[in-house]
């Protein structure tokens, strides 16, 4: 029975030493991997709506020489399985980029000419919250609150008004960047128009 006692307050004491102790830090390091270069349309497309859920080296994780019809299945399950923010035409046109960039696809090839055809314009082009969910970008930012990155209500706190500020958020959204609110990147978003550029920072920098 003392030897029982014994054994119980040292169990206690080992907990409390533990419960004590400063929580364990992690750093990750920093992300190093690229989707391969292209002139396909899917390219920038994979930069910057891939790489809002995952790294490029998931890609290098696939099994080599996939075919057009698998990297484009592979797309399609991001869409319906994972729920990503692509449309059917964004997983043609990543799908056309995969095959031809990581597996075995010819960028000659007459399905991947027609995969590979640019994405339409939003249906309202004009319109700050149609942009908004069609590239995705409410995925990752809500108006008043944090979700991945930070609320457009802060964003445009911290950016203020007037001319430099719209420049400098434009470049931001067309170029992407890193390190401004921690550590998750924020892809780059190319294929906006300037037209479509000023109405996304008119309207974040208004919130």
């Amino acid at each position: 029975m003392k030897r029982l006692t014994t054994m119980l307050c040292a169990a206690q004491v080992c907990w409390a030493a533990m419960a004590g102790a400063a929580p364990l830090s992690i750093t990750l390091p920093p992300e190093t991997a690229v989707f391969k270069s292209s002139g396909l349309p899917g390219y920038p497309l994979a930069q910057q709506k891939c790489s809002t859920c995952h790294s490029a080296d998931y890609i290098n994780f696939q099994p080599p020489g996939m075919t057009l019809a698998q990297w484009t299945a592979e797309a399609s399950k991001m869409q319906q399985v994972y729920g990503a923010p692509i449309s059917d035409q964004d997983v043609n046109t990543i799908g056309a980029y995969l095959a031809v960039t990581y597996g075995s696809a010819q960028a000659s090839d007459a399905e991947v000419q027609a995969g590979s055809n640019p994405p339409p314009a939003p249906a309202a082009k004009g319109d700050a919250m149609a942009l908004l969910q069609n590239h995705g970008c409410l995925s990752c930012h809500a108006i008043d609150h944090k979700v991945v990155g930070p609320a457009y209500h802060d964003v445009a706190a911290r950016y203020g008004s007037g001319p430099q500020a719209l420049t400098r958020m434009a470049a931001s959204i067309e170029h992407g960047s890193s390190g401004k609110w921690g550590e998750m990147p924020m892809p780059p978003f190319a294929q906006l128009s300037a037209q479509e550029l000023q109405t996304l920072t008119t309207f974040i920098l208004h919130q």
